[in-house]
């Protein structure tokens, strides 16, 4: 599954890139329109990320160029918030808008609806780890089939670590995945809520079997 990644924020590039190939995708990245109509007639593209604001050529001359030959989905990148540059790229083609900054978790949840919607992937949301299932679509968790409620940042947390079992994750590293630029706190804000977490999710909260703690280091999700 090959999604490209264009825009000219390089770090952003790295990080959008790093988490979807996490999630089992190929990325290819460019850094202006022009490369984008050129990686666009790759015919094993399945869905692009593409920047309004780019040297070169800016994005929305890109998606009506890309829109001649293609009908490969699109998502939209900008700083801007006014409803006219969203229609402006709706108007060029675009399936989707996402205003910067964004969480990585709804880029990536838009990503896999777009794809489920257009039939260019089939997708299960429901994951089952165990004595934990998580739904994605519906933000639902059940615990041993009862139904458990969590507070959106702590499915995001739980996402994110369920979805890359064994990988572990700095508190750093969670409060710019889960939080970004929105968070106003500290890394103890990842502690508190890792600890609500396990009193919901763990059979025995105090020795959890699921979400760990590697010390040192950060938290991780067993399999």
């Amino acid at each position: 599954m090959k999604i490209l990644i264009i825009d000219d924020e390089e770090l952003l590039v790295k990080g959008i890139a790093y988490n979807l190939e996490n999630e089992g995708y190929q990325v290819v990245t460019g850094t202006n329109g022009q490369e984008a109509i050129h990686l666009a007639q790759d015919p094993d593209v399945r869905l692009i990320v593409l920047d309004v604001m780019m040297p070169v050529m800016d994005g929305l001359e890109a998606c009506r160029r890309i829109r001649q030959f293609s009908d490969v989905p699109i998502i939209m990148l900008t700083a801007k918030t006014e409803d006219m540059d969203k229609l402006l790229g709706f108007d060029c083609g675009a399936d989707d808008y996402l205003t910067k900054p964004f969480n990585i978790l709804e880029l990536k949840a838009r990503i896999r609806a777009i794809l489920k919607r257009s039939g260019k992937q089939e997708i299960d949301t429901k994951i089952v780890r165990g004595s934990i299932t998580l739904d994605s679509q519906s933000r639902s968790t059940l615990k041993n089939g009862v139904p458990v409620e969590l507070t959106a940042k702590e499915f995001d947390l739980v996402e994110l670590l369920i979805r890359n079992p064994n990988r572990v994750y700095s508190r750093e590293n969670l409060l710019d995945i889960i939080w970004g630029d929105d968070y106003r706190s500290d890394i103890r804000t990842v502690d508190v809520h890792i600890r609500r977490i396990r009193e919901k999710l763990e059979r025995d909260p105090a020795n959890p079997a699921h979400i760990l703690t590697k010390w040192g280091v950060g938290y991780y999700f067993k399999v």
